[in-house]
């Protein structure tokens, strides 16, 4: 980027911030009192969105920051809000040239935790340098610390993932129902709508219950029967299901037989 900001007394820039839903939904905001396009992107004109605190040091600490505004713009919603479709969202804040386009990018980073008082929220955004607070080495584990079907584990997404219609609803059980499905295989699976009032939201698939799955988020109660969903099996991590049904024990990445803290408390006893 070829551009100055702020290098001379009267300048033609807005801070702008971008949205990136875990549901594919992308939402962008400027401080301009008119909507810019840039990026691929339409930031509709929210003056009263404003990043409040911004922090950005050379340490490995986390950079905390913080974005308060109105809850006016028909793009944000109490019920998206209140529904966790913003959890984990990753955000981009910068500044933008509203004459030229230019822009840059000063924060990067995901939402940690929003609040919501008197028609206000609140925003606290976790920077990029929250990857790095990871165990790079690996602890031991009886069970399988692979992510289902991702490269430790090697079986296929597509193999495992089923499109299927919903055919009924328990709003009071958060479950629904399907046809034609071994519905234990998707217990510890995912669920992700297709269509309907929550399109591209993804649940985890939590349990059974009277031939239907539970899921761990709110269902909208303007889904109906009819509704298309991917749904991706299931796994416990444990040796005997990675053996038995998925024959993939070679890729087991666990200790199933190494002597837990129960052996390390016995001590010899006279007989």
């Amino acid at each position: 980027m070829s551009r100055t900001f702020f290098d001379r007394p009267l300048d033609t820039v807005a801070t702008f911030w971008q949205v990136l839903r875990r549901d594919g939904v992308t939402l962008g905001f400027t401080a301009h009192d008119r909507d810019i396009w840039f990026g691929g992107i339409l930031h509709r004109a929210a003056p009263g969105m404003l990043p409040s605190a911004i922090r950005k040091t050379a340490s490995l600490q986390d950079d905390p920051a913080d974005v308060d505004g109105a809850l006016a713009h028909d793009s944000i919603s109490a019920e998206d809000l209140a529904s966790g479709r913003y959890d984990l969202a990753r955000i981009a804040i910068g500044l933008v040239d509203w004459e030229s386009r230019e822009n840059a990018v000063l924060y990067r980073g995901q939402i940690g935790s929003v609040s919501r008082e008197s028609g206000q929220f609140s925003a606290e955004l976790q920077s990029a340098k929250i990857d790095l607070d990871v165990d790079t080495i690996p602890r031991t584990s009886p069970t399988c610390r692979a992510r289902f079907c991702d490269r430790g584990c090697t079986l296929s997404h597509t193999r495992f993932t089923h499109r299927a219609t919903i055919t009924d609803i328990d709003f009071d059980a958060n479950a629904l129902g399907f046809t034609g499905l071994q519905l234990s295989n998707f217990v510890d699976g995912e669920l992700r709508f297709i269509d309907g009032p929550q399109a591209g939201f993804l649940m985890g698939i939590i349990g059974t219950q009277n031939g239907m799955l539970t899921v761990d988020g709110p269902l909208d109660t303007e889904l109906i029967a009819g509704a298309q969903v991917s749904l991706r099996e299931g796994c416990d991590h444990t040796i005997a299901t990675c053996t038995a049904r998925f024959d993939n024990a070679a890729n087991f990445q666990g200790e199933p037989f190494l002597p837990g803290n129960d052996l390390l408390v016995q001590y010899p006893v006279p007989r």
